[in-house]
């Protein structure tokens, strides 16, 4: 199945992904500079930052080629070379950010990551940095052949749908799904406290339903835990909030999620096998709120890490 993300034949972003060396199995775009927001993040438009993310298969070669076309991108760092930038790249989300990058007219910010790296966070949620920013909608502008990548961006979505699923309510609005998705990546973030837009979530969304909707409506559609119905001109589903249902549901669970309730749960020394925990929490009346810390968990500490790295990469 083809990931149904949005792709761009926009020539401003092409022209920027030309300065790059093009040995790329993903690259797209997302933010404000390319998704309208709501909010504050709207007034600005088209001076809005582009930002960027390219999935390259080997990294200290993809680095070393940057170095040579675009070294004033790199902070003091580049003077230790590319081997040292792949290293310091890995620690945290293992993505490494070029910030403040004037291109063509406009600011851009691009991360790096190792192909690999991208599809362990799709599929195992092991950071959700670059995971969390595909559950939304952005703009693919390269993407080579790989059917393992290919299968992992469908398999973050999946993940994305159920995880919320057992956050919701039994019946919720489509908006309320997609603003349950889209929060997913900003549970337990500290930026959120400090120094984002307490309502970005819903600034993402709400301007861009559509979006949502062709991103996650295959997804939605094969999945047979929703039911959906049509009443007062919108559409609601419904989800089976049995112990059984939800057992099923935490099943599906990435790895790493899966690890994080169980370990929220299991007393220390109480060695027990995660199905046996799962089905526990699949029994808890607070089974959405233990997904959701779990998810928290994650999140809070590959943001605090990746933005103590970018004192060094932003120099």
């Amino acid at each position: 199945m083809a990931l149904p993300v949005l792709s761009s034949s926009a020539v401003k972003f092409r022209r920027v992904l030309a300065h790059f060396p093009q040995e790329l199995s993903l690259a797209f775009a997302y933010g404000s500079g390319v998704f309208r927001q709501a909010g504050a993040s709207a007034e600005h438009g088209e001076t809005n930052m582009l930002d960027f993310v390219f999935a390259v298969d080997d990294v200290v070669t993809w680095h070393m080629t940057n170095l040579s076309k675009n070294r004033s991108h790199y902070s003091f760092l580049k003077f230790f070379g590319p081997k040292k930038i792949s290293t310091i790249q890995g620690y945290g989300a293992g993505i490494y950010y070029n910030t403040l990058v004037p291109c063509n007219g406009r600011m851009i910010k691009y991360g790096v990551i190792s192909t690999d790296a991208l599809i362990e966070d799709l599929l195992h949620w092991k950071t959700l940095y670059v995971a969390g920013r595909l559950q939304k909608p952005v703009k693919i502008l390269a993407q080579n052949e790989n059917s393992r990548l290919q299968a992992a961006l469908v398999s973050n979505l999946k993940s994305a749908a159920i995880a919320s699923f057992l956050m919701l309510p039994e019946s919720f609005s489509e908006e309320d799904l997609f603003l349950q998705i889209a929060g997913l990546s900003y549970s337990g973030d500290f930026r959120m406290i400090i120094g984002e837009d307490r309502f970005k979530v819903q600034n993402i969304v709400k301007p861009n339903i559509a979006h949502f909707q062709k991103l996650y409506s295959s997804i939605l559609q094969g999945c047979p835990q929703v039911v959906y119905k049509h009443q007062l001109g919108r559409l609601e589903a419904s989800i089976d909030k049995s112990p059984e249902g939800q057992f099923t549901q935490l099943m599906a669970l990435p790895k790493t999620l899966q690890q994080k309730i169980t370990a929220l749960v299991n007393p220390p020394g109480k060695n027990r096998d995660v199905e046996e925990i799962l089905l526990q929490v699949a029994h808890d009346p607070d089974c959405g709120y233990l997904v959701h810390q779990g998810i928290s968990a994650i999140v809070r500490s590959s943001s605090v890490v990746q933005s103590a790295k970018t004192i060094l990469t932003a120099g």
